[in-house]
């Protein structure tokens, strides 16, 4: 046998043969935490069952046995017990071990105390954070021994006796005596029915802080032999590792007291309070260089700059300003083979099962929307020193583990990265989490979490089953009635007796504020099936897994998009032509007191035309029209389109530069107008030809042209749907100007669809507002005329009177009337307008409000959202307004011949719930941008989902609903680039006396020379326990109560000012002043 340990010293005194020490204290240091009988010194720590908790558990233990400080990193690096003995050379002196030490008279909350405190003062009591647990007992238990040893308990953790007293805004933890500690213990006769309502009810109590135990108990008697006990605590004393600890001790109380004795515990060695000491003493002051506080500050400062204040995730609805703590919980279960998968490709890359898992939801958030950098929380244990290990407190810290999928990673690459960050964190794991807010001071708001909104949670808490003399004990599940944060996913590995893979469980928790619980369900099924693809090949980007089911991705691709339908193959001047054959008497157009029939118009529109052609317009070649609304505009378009020429229209009050862009762009063969137009502006020299149409010598010349309709042998070529119709100018962006051509075919598809779809036909009227540089006032025109019905021309200069006063006088059906939101708020009081006849509005531009539509639906009216852009004809997507449950109109489903795709950056479809870019396919598409090649071949791409066709993309963030329609978010670039909410604005000049006492209140508080009126608090360094000093400061000076919360919505003198009103005069202005 070998030397014992304490007789290895050579005759010099010196520990011999020392790494051999190192490495038998070590494999029993390993057996110790990994619960094994022998380790030898080749066993890997991760192989044996190790993962993140143990692994921090063993640093504590090698801490706490060899005195030297070991990082994260270096245990991942080398997991044998040999490697790990070697590694120790260059290892550091521990850190100073925790030891009960002297109080101070007021002792000071801990940093995690200190924020529940602070968040309780905020939202108000709540039960957000109780933990209630619950087991159903068979049998009879000692309800006097259960009380009894629930005090003993209560009297050996003094964490769970103290309570938070306030004295000028500062909390304090005030630990109640021993001997007067009497937690509740609640003894209520129930049935099985009434039971889930008690418990809900029992789990919802709310702890008053300041006067309350935090920690009482419940024991529902349904049958002499029948039982449920509810054990609950606040989270201010306790966390998920202490809840084993408490009922391991109230079982070991329990015992004792049905054996008439009270329980034979050593003392423990340090309590909380002693913790809240040691932890400030051993981060020290952020702004010493020498604290472990400001190395571990520095990583954080760095790791987390320029995080996303907000994760795009696919909510069901926007964010409230004041939300509710309303949780719902959503299972889902990885079977044995892809846990064992999972494991195995976790040792494969050096990584645990939670740096897969975190990987997998990352990647999956990435794919549903929420981009490229995701901060997700995880709780680590926080109990660094060996000597907490068995004391229930508040110890659990919040880690901020950011995830990089930028460059769209293969997973193995992603799970190295993931590696990276996470054993960074977990080495700079001691800056508390509250600590970190205060110095980071990220953009703060009441109705989302700061640095992350979704938390991963390793579940590993032996909380669920213990033991009690003469009762047999099997946990009972609590429904999720409440949640901290968007999104949780706590999971917890199972294994078999013999230690093998058994499946995960993962327990989504989501807020009922923000989703559905089937948007959760899709989420839980994303992640197992793309965790199965990672497993089958983690060599893939992670962009090219699929997150969406077949069933799925034959509906949004092809079932939603089924829009096939058969139009006429024929160019506008042919369709005209038909119609004025049929209806040659109607009239076509109105204008004031002017009418011109279907006859007179072919008529007049055939002789410019043959003129146009002889100026040498044709197929391909463009004719300006620079006219005043009114009946001369309808004729000019119509014969432009008859010599088979694309329409430019000029509107006579455009800049000057701007139409001499145009026309040198577009190089058009005559412009049309009259001497009005010309006066105003146009290019008086190096344009095109001008045609003065009311001149006398044009008339004379039209009067001998034969107004018969023109065939192909009589243009410059034959004229053919793909021909251009018209070009009209849109800017990007950058505002750089382009000409977009659209063709016969596109104007075509989208008449017919809309004359079904808005019944548009002869009986109809359509009134045109002023205004022909869009295709949209181009298709008001065409629309009514290809179907049979009456242009109505509204007088220019005007609004919505007019209209309104056109709606009195419409004999018959009107259909359509196309406006913009705005339009239906300035003609509120007009709604019955539409009651006594057929009256169909058709809404685009902004989004419309489903209040704005309703009332006019409920007045008679048929709604229309209609959405388009000039690259795809008009319109693409439209929805008609029935009972509407949103806050706006849905933009509505793909029309006739046309289909969208919802797509991520590398043109993948997003699935249903997720926002994507939308790109537009079919028979509306434009031929591009006029003489622009590139900028034509960056916007109109090849499609994807259909073979030689290319797909419009249209720069606007949009998504699928679950009945297929689509929903609009806005402008992809205005959405990347958001401009900094500057608050309320805050009045200039010179403060009043109050601002100045109230700038002096700042100052003080914060510590500052100077504060301004219009100065942030937390910009100047505040901090949320700093709100609260300050608040019981401005109550003590100025009689008058603010809320945390009204505070946080606006933290300015100028604001606070605003909710104090005027002291002097009682006067108050803000629901702060009454206490709201």
């Amino acid at each position: 046998m070998g030397m014992s340990m304490a007789n290895r010293f050579d005759a010099g005194g010196v520990l011999g043969d020392l790494t051999t020490a190192r490495e038998e204290i070590l494999c029993g240091l390993f057996a110790q935490v990994l619960g094994v009988d022998r380790v030898r010194v080749e066993d890997s720590f991760f192989d044996l069952g190790g993962q993140s908790l143990r692994a921090i558990r063993l640093i504590s233990r090698i801490r706490a046995v060899l005195g030297v400080e070991v990082a994260v990193r270096t245990l991942f690096s080398n997991p044998t017990v040999a490697q790990l003995a070697r590694a120790l050379d260059g290892a550091g002196n521990s850190r100073p071990r925790l030891v009960a030490t002297a109080r101070p008279e007021r002792l000071p909350l801990s940093f995690a105390q200190r924020r529940l405190w602070f968040l309780d003062r905020l939202s108000g009591p709540s039960p957000v954070y109780n933990m209630p647990f619950a087991w159903r007992l068979e049998g009879s238990p000692d309800v006097g021994a259960l009380e009894s040893a629930l005090r003993d308990v209560v009297r050996r953790h003094e964490s769970l006796r103290t309570i938070f007293p306030v004295v000028a805004g500062q909390p304090y933890q005030q630990i109640v005596d021993a001997a007067e500690a009497a937690p509740e213990l609640t003894v209520v006769e129930t049935d099985q029915a009434t039971l889930p309502s008690l418990l809900e009810q029992a789990a919802r109590h709310v702890f008053d802080l300041a006067t309350q135990l935090p920690v009482r108990a419940w024991l529902f008697r349904l049958a002499p032999q029948e039982h449920v006990l509810l054990l609950m605590t606040h989270h201010t004393a306790c966390d998920g590792w202490s809840m084993g600890i408490l009922v391991r001790d109230l079982a070991e109380a329990y015992r004792a007291r049905t054996g008439g004795h009270a329980p034979g515990w050593p003392e423990l060695p340090v309590q909380y309070a002693d913790y809240t000491l040691w932890e400030r003493g051993l981060l020290g002051d952020s702004g010493e260089a020498s604290s472990m506080l400001s190395g571990q500050v520095n990583y954080w400062t760095s790791a987390l700059r320029d995080l996303p204040d907000e994760l795009a995730l696919p909510y069901d609805r926007p964010r409230p300003v004041e939300p509710t703590d309303h949780g719902g919980m959503v299972v889902v279960t990885l079977d044995a083979q892809l846990h064992s998968d999972l494991a195995t490709l976790a040792r494969q890359h050096r990584t645990t099962l939670f740096m897969v898992l975190h990987a997998g939801l990352a990647a999956l958030l990435s794919r549903c929307g929420a981009g490229t950098d995701i901060p997700i929380g995880t709780p680590v244990a926080g109990r660094s020193d060996e000597a907490v290990h068995d004391l229930v407190g508040f110890f659990v810290n919040t880690l901020v583990l950011r995830a990089d999928l930028s460059g769209d990673p293969t997973f193995a690459d992603l799970l190295a990265r993931i590696r990276e960050t996470d054993l960074a964190a977990y080495s700079n794991q001691d800056v508390p989490f509250e600590r970190l807010v205060e110095i980071l001071n990220p953009a703060r708001s009441v109705s989302r979490h700061s640095l992350f909104q979704v938390m991963l949670v390793s579940d590993n808490a032996a909380t669920g089953r213990w033991e009690l003399p003469g009762l047999r004990i099997e946990p009972t599940p609590l429904g999720h009635e409440t949640t901290k944060f968007d999104l949780s996913l706590f999971v917890r590995p199972l294994y078999d007796a013999d230690g093998s893979p058994a499946g995960i469980r993962g327990t989504f928790e989501y807020a009922q504020d923000l989703f559905d619980e089937s948007t959760v369900e899709a989420l839980a099924e994303r992640l197992t099936r793309l965790l199965r693809q990672v497993v089958d090949d983690p060599s893939r980007p992670v962009g090219e897994y699929e997150v969406l089911a077949d069933d799925e991705r034959q509906r949004i691709l092809h079932d939603w998009n089924d829009t096939g339908r058969a139009v006429p193959g024929l160019t506008l001047p042919q369709l005209f032509q038909q119609q004025a054959a049929r209806t040659p008497d109607a009239t076509a157009v109105v204008c004031g007191g002017n009418q011109l029939s279907y006859a007179e118009l072919d008529h007049r529109a055939n002789q410019l035309a043959r003129h146009l052609v002889a100026l040498g317009a044709g197929p391909e070649k463009s004719v300006a029209i620079a006219l005043p609304h009114g009946e001369l505009l309808v004729i000019a378009l119509l014969a432009v389109l008859k010599a088979g020429a694309a329409h430019l229209p000029v509107d006579p009050d455009q800049p000057a530069g701007e139409v001499e862009f145009m026309f040198t762009d577009a190089r058009p063969t005559v412009v049309i107008t009259d001497a009005h137009a010309t006066a105003a502006g146009l290019p008086a020299a190096g344009g095109p030809p001008v045609m003065i149409l009311d001149a006398a010598g044009t008339r004379d010349a039209l009067t001998s042209v034969p107004g018969t309709a023109l065939c192909d042998d009589e243009r410059t070529a034959a004229l053919r749907p793909t021909h251009p119709a018209y070009v009209v100018y849109t800017s990007d962006v950058a505002g750089a100007p382009a000409g977009v051509t659209v063709t016969h075919r596109g104007v075509i598809n989208y008449c017919a669809w809309a004359s079904a779809t808005y019944r548009v036909d002869g009986e109809s009227a359509a009134p045109v507002r002023p205004g022909l540089s869009s295709g949209l006032a181009i298709s008001s025109i065409l629309l009514p005329l290809l179907a049979g019905g009456t242009v109505v021309l509204i007088p220019e200069g005007v609004g919505g009177e007019p209209l309104t006063a056109f709606l009195d006088g419409a004999a018959g059906p009107v259909a359509p009337v196309r406006l913009k939101p705005s339009d239906l708020r300035a003609m509120a009081g007009h709604e019955d307008r539409a009651a006594d006849r057929k009256t169909v509005l058709v809404i685009g531009g902004e989004t419309l409000p489903t209040s704005v539509a309703r009332d006019w639906s409920h007045g008679g009216a048929e709604i229309h959202r209609e959405y388009g852009a000039e690259e795809c004809t008009i319109g693409s997507v439209a929805h008609r307004v029935g009972d509407e449950s949103g806050a706006v109109v849905p933009m509505g489903r793909p029309i006739w011949n046309t289909r969208v795709f919802v797509l991520d950056s590398l043109l993948r479809p997003v699935p249903p719930g997720v926002f994507g870019e939308l790109y537009v396919a079919g028979a509306g598409l434009a031929r591009g941008y006029l003489g622009q090649a590139g900028r034509t071949a960056q916007q109109f791409v090849a499609c994807p989902f259909g073979v030689g066709e290319r797909m419009y993309r249209t720069g606007d963030l949009v998504r699928w609903r679950p009945d297929g329609t689509l929903e609009f978010a806005g402008q992809l670039d205005e959405l990347t680039s958001p401009s900094p909410d500057s608050g309320a604005p805050v009045r200039d000049g010179v403060a009043s006396p109050q601002e100045e006492r109230l700038c002096e209140l700042f100052a003080q508080v914060l510590g500052v020379d100077q504060v301004g009126v219009g100065d942030s608090f937390f910009d100047l360094g505040g901090h949320s326990l700093l709100a609260a000093v300050l608040l019981a400061k401005i109550t003590e000076r100025f009689g008058v109560e603010l809320s945390l919360k009204q505070f946080f919505s606006n933290p300015s003198v100028g604001a606070v000012n605003e909710y104090l009103g005027d002291v002097s005069t009682g006067e108050r202005v803000g629901p702060a002043a009454t206490g709201e």
